[in-house]
């Protein structure tokens, strides 16, 4: 709008004013519009059968009365929250309703399965079942469970992308890892000090990097120490080492450059404290480049090839020089992890999602197990495998399977 603001008014030109010659500016004191929407949220309380809507009330109706199923209505509140482009276009496809036709698919599967399992045990004697029909069954389960197998194995694209990817720093004290925090963050969020050891505790930050939602953590160095706040703030970085999405592992590039073959060891020493099952994706971060001139940073960089230390960052986050290669390199990471939202078959986005797909292929690996021993258990855990897909868009019911049953039988005519 033109015009104006300050001292809160809104300043508005009166050019072209309806009411008469005007001349000069009017003001509309931004109080009195907080004063006028207070009144007219208080109108409902004083009339019969009127009243405010409660918070999602609006779309709680459009799933009752079958305008949005449970997975468009969950997009529909990712899409409010939404706080990158990622999450945004995620949410935008999943609220089109991409994920719930995806799963309203194979509940349709499993509903046909069923009811012709069903048919097969309550009419087969009347001699009203086609042959074949229990191996049709089997064929669509088991296509069903490859389906199923293929859509969880996403490792977790949709819920990093919905939650964030947690990105955690890690590595030896004094290598520089809070100023990369600081650096990444644009702030100082961090305390910096050329004492080894200042970090204690986990320090967290989200980011927005490259369109993606990062939980950024900053971890107390690891090494070795008698002192007891600092052994927690090292068992803290461990476990957050343990459960991060994608690790950068930062390093004195001047001490790496003296001994590029203890590297590799320190390397290992994080990412594989268990064993090869411990390992995680990462970043290898080779700070203070500043103290290396360019021929040692050549070398350097020789050697990480040479070790397969890759991907390396060399850079600086006193002088700032290489931080853009680097983002750009973990722009490219966070997009392999994430993915394109838009691309392919969609991802699940929660843990509800997954936790109901999961049970769903359970009940369809126990139907494999009952169907040679009894069909009545076989037929169970197909009720249950639906059932754990009704739950994902919202839709549990029997009375298509007796519909299915009569109308591609013809029974009782």
């Amino acid at each position: 709008m033109p015009g104006s603001r300050g001292n809160d008014t809104l300043a508005v030109p009166k050019a072209g004013c309806r009411f008469g010659s005007c001349r000069g500016r009017f003001t509309l004191s931004l109080g009195s519009v907080d004063g006028l929407v207070r009144r007219l949220f208080r109108v409902p309380g004083r009339l019969p059968q009127l009243r405010l809507a409660e918070p999602g009330e609006f779309t709680k109706r459009a799933f009752q009365n079958g305008k949005l199923d449970l997975t468009a209505a969950e997009g529909l509140g990712d899409l409010i929250h939404a706080e990158t482009e990622g999450q945004r276009r995620q949410a935008l496809r999943q609220m089109a309703g991409d994920l719930g036709k995806l799963y309203q698919g194979w509940s349709d599967v499993l509903t046909k399965a069923l009811a012709h399992l069903e048919a097969y045990i309550d009419f087969s004697e009347d001699d009203n079942i086609e042959e074949g029909v229990l191996f049709q069954v089997e064929d669509a389960v088991e296509s069903l469970e490859k389906e199923l197998r293929g859509h969880l194995q996403d490792s977790r694209r949709g819920e990093r992308l919905r939650d964030g990817v947690h990105v955690v720093i890690a590595g030896p004290t004094n290598a520089g890892k809070s100023s990369l925090l600081n650096h990444l963050c644009q702030k100082p969020a961090a305390i910096v000090s050329p004492v080894a050891g200042t970090t204690r505790d986990v320090v967290e930050a989200a980011l927005n990097i490259g369109g993606f939602p990062v939980v950024l953590s900053d971890t107390a160095g690891l090494r070795e120490t008698d002192d007891v706040v600092e052994m927690e703030g090292v068992s803290r970085a461990r476990q957050r080492v343990k459960a991060a999405d994608l690790l950068l592992l930062v390093f004195d590039a001047e001490e790496a450059a003296r001994q590029p073959d203890q590297l590799a060891h320190a390397l290992q020493d994080i990412l594989l404290p268990d064993g090869p099952e411990g390992s995680r994706p990462y970043l290898l971060v080779l700070n203070k480049t500043d103290l290396l001139g360019e021929r040692g940073r050549a070398d350097l960089q020789g050697a990480c090839t040479r070790l397969e230390l890759a991907p390396a960052c060399l850079l600086s986050c006193k002088t700032g020089d290489g931080i853009v290669a680097f983002l750009h390199v973990l722009e490219e990471q966070l997009a392999q992890m994430c993915g394109d939202p838009l691309a392919g078959s969609p991802s699940p986005t929660q843990a509800r999602h997954r936790l109901c797909l999961t049970k769903c292929l359970e009940a369809l690996g126990r139907f494999g197990h009952y169907q040679p021993l009894d069909l009545a258990l076989a037929a169970e855990e197909l009720r249950q495998a639906r059932r754990q897909l009704g739950r994902l868009t919202g839709q549990v019911g029997a009375e298509e399977i007796l519909e299915l049953i009569f109308k591609d039988f013809c029974i009782g005519k």
